[in-house]
């Protein structure tokens, strides 16, 4: 089987949609899309992709948006159950990669645990795409040689992190789903021992009609100096400086 074959009836496929625009899905993403019956997709997912859709195939919002009411984790895995036992065709569309802060692992253990048949269309994540587009090099050797990715739900008492041997191992940082989140994390960063003078880039909306790109300082961002509208990519680190613009 090739991953751009059709799907068969009471199939379902986790396909990643990318960052946003259009050209950035992958052959397999395209084909899975204009041949199914049913589109299961998150909030980040453009009208743009969601137009590459088979015409005739039912659109069904399963959206988590921080803050805001929404279906589920449980809900969703359940629909994409019983649309297969339906033998509906079914695309599970998550905006960038299923596997990067994308659930996409609580989704297939259910559909496994349910015999239902899938398969997995990786999508570029918004991690890596946001900051080529901007120009920013997640990795220079002049700068690092590992990188951390984050995610801005991580800036609570339960925290996980350990900051202080974050800072230690990893000169860049990516933020997702850190717009809110941002001066909080800043500031432990900077309780942490990160310089307050290192480079932050916030990238809005990235490879969308609506991009946004800002740049500063992590002294900036803790002091609320800069703003992140959601949703955003948040790069920190020497890399940010080494920037080249090469859009307009």
């Amino acid at each position: 089987m090739k991953l751009s074959d059709l799907l068969s009836a009471g199939e379902v496929a986790l396909v990643g949609a990318g960052p946003g625009d259009p050209d950035l899905l992958t052959i397999a993403a395209r084909n899975l899309l204009a041949d199914c019956d049913v589109i299961v997709h998150d909030a980040l997912v453009p009208d743009a992709v969601l137009e590459m859709g088979a015409v005739d195939a039912e659109r069904i919002f399963a959206g988590k948006r921080g803050g805001r009411p929404s279906a589920s984790q449980e809900d969703i895995s359940a629909t994409l159950i019983r649309l297969a036992h339906d033998g509906k065709r079914v695309v599970r569309l998550k905006g960038g990669d299923p596997f990067v802060f994308g659930r996409g692992g609580e989704e297939i253990r259910a559909l496994a645990a349910a015999g239902i048949s899938f398969r997995i269309i990786p999508g570029i994540t918004a991690g890596v795409a946001a900051p080529a587009m901007a120009g920013i090099p997640l990795t220079d050797r002049t700068v690092n040689s590992s990188l951390a990715f984050l995610t801005g739900h991580e800036v609570n008492e339960a925290s996980r992190i350990d900051w202080a041997s974050l800072v230690t191992a990893f000169p860049v940082i990516v933020l997702y789903m850190g717009a809110r989140a941002m001066p909080r994390i800043a500031a432990k960063l900077l309780d942490a021992g990160l310089d307050a003078a290192t480079p932050v880039a916030v990238i809005h909306a990235a490879t969308l009609p609506g991009e946004e790109i800002t740049t500063g300082t992590l002294a900036d961002a803790a002091a609320l100096r800069m703003t992140a509208k959601s949703p955003s990519i948040v790069v920190i680190g020497d890399v940010v400086a080494a920037r080249s613009i090469w859009r307009s």
